[in-house]
């Protein structure tokens, strides 16, 4: 599998070591490969690109080799052999004793999969939903720690950072909350489906979590986070990430009516309800 680069990031392929059910909506996937000496990343909401294989294919197929016309070579590929390429963010990595990136986690949210279920699952889905060790993928991801795929950037005034997320942003945020030290003032709100979803986060920062869950009644984000009390700051930093219509309406409350100054809000949309993320890129 090629090793190109195209600095700061570059192909890693990657196989599955082994895989853990977080909850009734999220799978945690953990990938190794010899390729990993080379992965380097601060954590954070590093974003990855992850290409799958379509069932029966025994690894993804993408041109072989980076460049300037390697996007438009991926999309001429035939439907049903080019890979199927998902944006995910990195949830943890470990490194050996040599200090060298070992092992990387990501955390797939199982739209649509179970009885029960009131959409169809997508691919990524499907895929997680049955990856089992030695299942091959191909990750184009950071060569390079401090990297522009990184958007979790507080400016060094911040005294209160206010996070927001769905299960999609789940992995984003808690590896966030995680990377923040102690003293670091946090209010967070974390969406997921069901009450098994919710995790335990261990951080060293002042942070309160409150975790909504869409099936037990909570409230929308909007609805949430307008009915709390955020501590006292003159210099807060909002990030939100998750489904596009949701991160909207919220960028527009911090701004509209919180009167955040909307340089130190970062949103981010994952996903637009009711489109793929073929049809969201093709509508961006």
């Amino acid at each position: 599998m090629t090793t190109a680069v195209a600095a700061p990031f570059r192909f890693f392929s990657l196989q599955v070591v082994r895989t853990r059910r977080l909850g009734p909506s999220l799978v945690r996937v953990t990938f190794g490969g010899a390729d990993l000496h080379a992965f380097h990343s601060d954590g954070r909401d590093q974003s990855l690109s992850l290409f799958l294989p379509h069932p029966g294919q025994p690894e993804p197929v993408v041109p072989l080799e980076l460049g300037d016309d390697w996007w438009q070579a991926w999309r001429e590929l035939p439907d049903g052999i080019r890979a199927v390429m998902r944006s995910y963010t990195l949830r943890a990595l470990r490194r050996d004793a040599l200090g060298h990136t070992a092992e990387i986690d990501i955390d797939f949210a199982l739209h649509g999969v179970g009885t029960g279920a009131s959409t169809p699952a997508g691919p990524a889905s499907r895929w997680a939903s049955r990856a089992t060790t030695g299942d091959r993928v191909l990750l184009l991801g950071p060569a390079v720690a401090d990297n522009r795929a990184i958007r979790f950037r507080p400016p060094e005034d911040t005294d209160l950072v206010v996070l927001w997320g769905d299960e999609t942003a789940v992995p984003a945020a808690t590896a966030t909350l995680e990377s923040l030290p102690a003293g670091t003032r946090v209010r967070a709100w974390l969406e997921v489906p069901h009450a098994g979803d919710i995790q335990d986060v261990r951080t060293e920062a002042d942070a309160e979590i409150t975790w909504l869950v869409r099936h037990d009644g909570s409230p929308m984000a909007v609805d949430a986070v307008r009915a709390a009390r955020l501590p006292a700051a003159e210099r807060p930093y909002v990030w939100i990430a998750g489904e596009s219509g949701q991160v909207k309406a919220l960028r527009r409350y911090f701004v509209g009516e919180r009167g955040v100054d909307r340089r130190r809000v970062t949103f981010v949309g994952y996903w637009r309800r009711g489109m793929t993320e073929e049809q969201l890129r093709a509508a961006e």
